[in-house]
């Protein structure tokens, strides 16, 4: 078991490493251009959205980008809530909005939602999103510098936590992080393969051309990631990462383990219709790596319990650390780190396997993998 341990903790050391290595030579996009020229649809799915809507129209309110330029679609996926209302009410502003009724045609609705949205959208580019979200003030702005700037066909950009000093929640915070720094590394090293649907834009045409979400619309998630991977099959060069701290969307975290347990299975059950041979071994390796610090914390001798637990969490942090310097992090991190560190490896294994063998729960409905 100990070469089965130096050999799985080596590979997993030189991936975070690679990963760290790409963060750092993604750039930060620093230019500006002095006239706003890119037409946007913001598309915006909800489903019973009501306690968060107010802030994301809030923060729709205060975007710094001509009115003239972007129009919201939101799409209500069948709320039984007053998220409609809600929204209603915030079209007396001076934006461009409408408001449409989700068709289903698949297992996704969500997929489904952007495609009803799509097919009415007045421009070119289309900027997706959620409801839980909250939009800074420079976002659009700093989406059409990079488009003028880099000419991509599509953008991937940044997403943060909002988190409160609570271990549930920075647990959550740090989960994301780790993807998040992922992502970045990823395309560092010129193999991009994540990206987030809460902050992402692509042009219409090549949605259409690529045809969309078909191929994929019986898997309940994923209408980010697949819709990504036929992007970078077509033409990689043309996918780019927004590494900017005036782009980064905020989000929620979930309020409850059960909650966080089910989007996690969610998020888990898409990656085995990933691809990418590729993307599938890093996942066995991380998975791998999981289950032999449990392994030892579980049935390992007094000498060597906590080896791969310490080494694994020294690992990790050459690319958390970058990540959070880059997202601000400011919270207690070292102290959220060791305890969300321990539980990690469970919390994973059984989101695994949750999502091999059970249907989850999300927005009151159930979904199979």
């Amino acid at each position: 078991m100990i070469w089965l341990l130096i050999f799985i903790v080596t590979f997993y050391a030189i991936l975070i490493v690679w990963l760290a290595v790409g963060f750092k030579k993604v750039d930060t996009f620093k230019e500006i251009v002095t006239v706003n020229k890119t037409s946007f649809s913001v598309i915006i799915p909800f489903r019973n959205e009501v306690e968060n809507l107010p802030i994301l129209l809030k923060s729709i309110a205060e975007l710094n980008y001509p009115k003239e330029l972007v129009e919201f679609i939101l799409v209500d996926d069948a709320s039984t809530d007053n998220s409609v209302e809600i929204i209603n009410k915030f079209i007396q502003k001076p934006q461009r909005f409408s408001v449409l009724k989700n068709i289903r045609t698949s297992n996704s609705p969500k997929k489904d939602a952007i495609t009803t949205a799509i097919s009415v959208a007045k421009y070119n580019w289309i900027v997706t999103t959620d409801a839980d979200c909250i939009l800074p003030e420079n976002w659009l702005q700093s989406i059409d510098s990079f488009i003028q700037n880099t000419n991509p066909k599509m953008v991937v950009a940044p997403v943060n936590y909002k988190a409160k000093n609570n271990f549930l929640e920075q647990f959550q915070l740090l989960d994301f992080m780790s993807m998040q720094g992922t992502t970045i590394g990823g395309f560092g090293m010129g193999f991009p393969f994540l990206c987030n649907g809460a902050n992402l834009a692509y042009k219409k045409e090549d949605f259409i051309l690529l045809n969309g979400f078909n191929g994929n619309n019986n898997i309940a998630s994923g209408d980010d990631i697949f819709l990504f991977e036929k992007f970078i099959k077509a033409d990689k060069k043309s996918v780019g990462y927004l590494k900017s701290s005036d782009a980064i969307v905020t989000t929620f975290p979930v309020k409850t383990w059960i909650d966080l347990i089910n989007q996690r299975t969610r998020w888990a059950a898409k990656t085995g219709n990933f691809s990418s041979l590729k993307v599938k071994l890093i996942g066995l390796l991380v998975l791998l790596t999981n289950f032999v610090v449990v392994y030892y914390l579980l049935f390992g001798s007094l000498k060597m319990l906590f080896i791969p637990f310490v080494l694994k969490i020294i690992i990790d942090l050459f690319l958390f650390l970058p990540t959070i310097q880059f997202f601000k992090i400011k919270s207690n991190f070292y102290k959220w780190y060791i305890f969300a560190s321990f539980l990690y490896p469970f919390f994973s294994l059984l989101v695994i396997f949750k999502s091999l063998f059970f249907k989850y729960h999300w927005k009151g409905r159930r979904f199979k993998k």
